[in-house]
């Protein structure tokens, strides 16, 4: 993950003016702010891709040729190019939304001593501790839940004196918090993966899919923790005792408890409230909130409530928005090149004879659970995957089940892969943290647990598929 920089940048008022574009189209489907929300956000690829490394141009190049494809071979494609960019615009709207809670939570002393007080627990309680911190801190902060807790474990496990034991420590540290973090994918509103396939996934709804989203999460969480008590490695000498924390879990605990619940009461109360989605909920309400919560913290004496919040606000769009031009690039690009991916291979399937609804419905539901952590050691995002190859597939409607069950095969495998993919911003964290190589912080670290947690979720979603 790019980090904030230092000098002020007016491009970050780009994406932020595509993120306010996108919250008007939510709430008034209108066809200006359509055309504002791709505006901007075309405009923020433009100047960003002139700021990033050549790996990430080559992104914005790939899309360019698939537009010249398209112009060249299509008769509909500015339709297809228009569709395309409203789901890379989806994609950075909902991230500079959750950008500005991630700000607001990094300063927050409250928070920050939360994050301590779970990476302080004695050992036999340190890994559910902070595998349950990195499920809580990374619905609302995403990766940055990893960045935050990883740091606070490394400075942690840094104080011990023995070479093993602090191996060991940071190793089962960072692999608590990556699963804690991962199973939030499989039901969170607030993340990109259940924003990006309920877009995609025909007649999707997250009120649909929640119930069982959640036990997808419980059932890595728990085979995480299992797999942690089988596997704890063995000390050749034992390890110091430590004096008892004492303080109470319910006092450090109470702010990130109430900051969610805020969250999403606020979230559910505009779902009620206007009818809109969810995810139109999440992009208005989230924001808001980090504003609000930026005003009570403490601020610098002799300013103002209102001064210090709006320098806040300022530094947000002009220093850390623009640092994140990186992940900005990409995550636009992988939402366009998917969806216009599978606009134009979508004809070429349906020529070559390659009727997808031959497939069993159950097993098609399978793959999904296995392809997004497959095609990400090959550097595929899941964003790419799911918007290039889910189109192709049959509708719900066309296998047969109900589409909750196809929601739940999509971010089960997307969560798989945040804890496997050497190429993914949790995974590239915790191995900087770690200092170790990206793959042994995934798949060295992690694969037992992805051969575990997809045959549980396999078989998780066959049985929803028979019985819903």
């Amino acid at each position: 993950m790019s980090s904030p920089q230092t000098r002020t940048d007016p491009a970050g008022f780009l994406p932020l003016a595509a993120m306010l574009s996108g919250v008007a189209l939510a709430y008034t489907d209108s066809p200006v702010a359509a055309a504002l929300s791709i505006g901007f956000a075309a405009a923020t690829m433009a100047v960003f891709a002139l700021r990033v490394a050549p790996s990430r141009q080559v992104f914005v190049l790939i899309g360019l040729l698939l537009i010249a494809w398209a112009a060249a071979t299509r008769s509909d494609w500015i339709q297809g190019s228009i569709e395309a960019a409203q789901r890379g615009t989806l994609v950075i709207t909902l991230f500079v939304a959750l950008s500005a809670i991630r700000s607001a939570a990094t300063t927050s002393p409250d928070i920050l001593e939360c994050g301590r007080f779970l990476a302080r627990q004695r050992p036999g309680l340190r890994y559910i501790a902070l595998t349950m911190g990195g499920h809580l801190f990374g619905l609302i902060l995403l990766y940055g839940s990893i960045s935050l807790l990883g740091t606070l474990a490394a400075e942690s496990a840094a104080k011990e004196t023995d070479a093993e034991l602090r191996r060991n420590r940071i190793r089962r540290m960072m692999v608590a918090i990556q699963r804690g973090f991962a199973a939030t994918l499989c039901w969170s509103p607030l993340g990109l993966s259940m924003a990006l396939t309920l877009a995609i996934v025909p007649g999707a709804s997250w009120t649909a899919a929640i119930l069982p989203c959640l036990v997808s999460a419980a059932l890595l969480l728990s085979l995480g923790w299992g797999l942690d008590a089988i596997f704890k490695p063995r000390l050749s000498k034992a390890p110091p005792p430590r004096a008892p924390e004492t303080e109470r879990w319910s006092t450090r605990l109470r702010p990130l408890l109430g900051l969610l619940a805020v969250v999403m009461l606020t979230v559910a109360a505009l779902h009620l409230a206007t009818g809109i989605s969810i995810i139109g909920g999440v992009m208005l309400a989230v924001p808001a909130i980090a504003v609000l919560w930026i005003a009570t913290q403490p601020r610098p004496r002799g300013m103002s409530r209102m001064g210090w919040t709006g320098s806040r606000i300022v530094q947000f769009v002009t220093r850390e928005l623009p640092g994140y031009r990186s992940e900005i690039i990409l995550l636009f690009m992988a939402g366009f090149i998917g969806s216009m991916g599978a606009y134009m291979l979508l004809p070429i399937v349906t020529a070559q004879g390659l009727d997808m609804q031959s497939v069993p419905p159950l097993l098609i539901l399978v793959a999904m659970v296995w392809i997004m952590p497959l095609t990400g050691q090959m550097g595929m995002n899941p964003i790419l995957a799911v918007s290039l190859l889910v189109p192709l597939l049959p509708s719900p409607v066309q296998m047969g089940v109900p589409p909750a069950v196809v929601v739940t095969a999509i971010t089960g495998g997307w969560a798989l892969s945040g804890t496997t993919s050497p190429f993914t911003a949790s995974v590239l964290i915790s191995a900087a943290l770690s200092r170790v190589s990206p793959r042994q912080a995934g798949i060295g670290w992690n694969g037992s647990y992805i051969l575990v947690g997809g045959i549980a979720l396999s078989a998780w979603v066959v049985i929803l598929a028979l019985i819903l």
